[in-house]
């Protein structure tokens, strides 16, 4: 364990606790090119986002990729940029602790200095129950110091709110319950996707033990408001990556429609792609 990467996760520890009220913006990345594009945009640091990272291997959101792919991306990713990086690991790439604990040792071999483990068993549900899910997340903790980062930031996902779990009116409680428990396994923070109400969050925010990420894009509040009631964290998932594929086949569609081009305006040129990934590779 280098020296450098210890640092990098004391800094992004310190991004989530900064006592300015300001919330971490996450703006998340899929390959070496994006991520050294948002980084150069202001990012303080870097998310990957598993579909994205999926989608760009030609595979599928949701465990779509190997361990040993995603600690590969998340290797590229890492080397292109000099700001710390969380890495999406999905459900840990198996449902047992020994697996979450190999997933974690793989990514911060990669470079990682912070981790999404999240406690969905597959796409829709069921969820791991409360128990089983703090086993794992003791497991990633135990992982991440025997690994030499003990200081690893551990942002635990529940999927309560993102798949609709149990009856609407119990779902506050439900994620209250799992916060707690994943708190006192070693989680650092709780992200709570398909949340965007503020009325909502802010009772997370004020009842629950962890600082709240939340997960937004288009709809959803602006980062000021979630910042106003509490929130540490703010990260889009796959929207980005969505947002570049989606032009992609506008362009395409248009190139192959009509002969002309106007989809590809304001576009990055070529020489800001290029500098980009040129700048991370002379850096290693």
């Amino acid at each position: 364990m280098h020296t450098a990467q210890r640092e990098l996760a004391d800094a992004l520890r310190a991004l989530h606790t900064a006592s300015d009220g300001r919330a971490l913006v996450l703006p998340n990345a899929w390959d070496a090119a994006s991520a050294a594009l948002i980084a150069q945009a202001g990012a303080r640091a870097i998310a990957t986002t598993s579909g994205g990272v999926a989608w760009s291997a030609g595979r599928p959101d949701g465990h779509g990729l190997t361990r040993e792919e995603m600690a590969a991306a998340v290797r590229r990713i890492a080397d292109a940029v000099d700001v710390p990086v969380s890495a999406d690991i999905e459900g840990g790439y198996g449902p047992g602790a020994d697996d979450v604990a190999a997933t974690v040792r793989a990514v911060i071999a990669a470079g990682a200095v912070g981790v999404n483990l999240e406690d969905s068993q597959a796409p829709g549900g069921p969820l791991h129950d409360v128990s089983a899910q703090a086993v794992r997340l003791r497991a990633a903790r135990s992982a991440a110091a025997e690994a030499g980062l003990p200081g690893l930031w551990i942002n635990a996902r529940t999927d309560v709110f993102l798949f609709g779990i149990g009856a609407a009116k119990e779902r506050v409680e439900h994620v209250l319950t799992r916060a707690k428990a994943y708190a006192d396994a070693g989680a650092d923070s709780l992200f709570v996707p398909g949340l965007v109400d503020l009325d909502t969050v802010a009772e997370l925010v004020r009842r629950g033990p962890l600082p709240v990420n939340v997960m937004a894009g288009p709809g959803a509040p602006p980062v000021t408001a979630f910042e106003a009631v509490g929130v540490r964290r703010v990260s889009v998932g796959t929207a980005l990556a969505q947002t570049a594929y989606g032009t992609v086949r506008r362009a395409a569609a248009e190139l192959l429609d009509t002969g002309s081009y106007d989809a590809m305006r304001g576009a990055a040129d070529f020489g800001t792609v290029n500098n980009a990934v040129s700048a991370a590779r002379a850096a290693r």
